[in-house]
């Protein structure tokens, strides 16, 4: 059974409590299935499409096992998602793969925008008519943290559950609160707690889980608004992911302007 296969549908959510209209945010949910993904495939740590005269990203940051950074390490692939298994409006216009890399290994107090204590994050924006149609054969990493710390992702297929997300209840009017948590505590099912907001799981936009503290709002260093969920990856037995507390690495991108890069945050 899929992840949410009991969530009311939106409109049902929308019914029940009407003044939850305007903080709906479209989502689509990523479910990790075991599998063996081939390069197109959407995937966890499946073959990457990759440019033949683009070099492979590698990482310098110090880290656990190298304190001074050196030799660089290659990066491997964790997320490949193609336009069509998740449309939306976080794609840029001209892009129909995205694509996420880390260096598997622990990093304390990288530069901005890194998430301290975890793997380093690259993104990439594709065009599949710019891309081979074999995958790029990778480098091995200089070093790589144990499997067991969650940094090396197993390959998994990933299964599209569009869905329409809402936030954290805390961020909601008192007596909107109020019925949210009547609704969620009214659709539990299985023990799977809460499947009305910030849906769990790796998944494109939608609002952010905060597992450590309460809600809070990430800003753009560039013009200092508030950023926007783009992309979730989530700790999963099945995937072999574990960042932070069994918490998510979230991206997220300045509504105003996509040029203003990427904020990496792990809760």
């Amino acid at each position: 059974m899929l992840p949410y296969s009991t969530r009311p549908t939106a409109e049902a959510i929308l019914s029940d409590v009407p003044a939850l209209a305007p903080y709906a945010r479209p989502a689509v949910l990523l479910h990790p299935t075991p599998g063996s993904p081939g390069p197109h495939d959407s995937s966890v740590a499946g073959p990457l499409l990759w440019p033949a005269d683009e070099p492979w990203p590698v990482c310098s940051v110090p880290d656990v096992l190298s304190t001074d950074g050196q030799p660089a390490s290659a990066m491997i692939p964790v997320v490949q998602v193609f336009r069509r298994d998740a449309p939306g409006d976080w794609w840029p216009e001209d892009a129909d793969v995205f694509q996420v890399l880390w260096c598997p290994n622990e990093h304390e107090d990288p530069p901005a925008p890194q998430a301290d204590a975890n793997p380093v994050v690259e993104v990439r924006w594709r065009r599949t008519a710019d891309l081979p149609a074999t995958p790029r054969t990778p480098p091995r990493p200089t070093r790589q943290a144990d499997p067991d710390d969650g940094f090396s992702p197993a390959p998994c297929l990933l299964t599209p559950v569009p869905l329409t997300d809402f936030p954290y209840p805390e961020c909601l009017p008192d007596d909107v609160e109020r019925d949210v948590a009547r609704l969620v505590e009214a659709t539990r099912h299985d023990d799977h707690g809460d499947l009305i907001t910030r849906v769990a799981g790796c998944k494109f936009g939608g609002w952010p889980s905060w597992h450590l503290t309460g809600p809070g709002q990430v800003d753009c260093p560039a013009c200092g608004i508030p950023m926007d969920l783009l992309f979730t990856i989530a700790s999963d037995d099945t995937t072999n992911i574990c960042v932070g507390r069994w918490g998510d690495l979230r991206i997220f991108v300045c509504p105003a302007d996509a040029d203003h890069g990427h904020v990496f945050d792990v809760h």
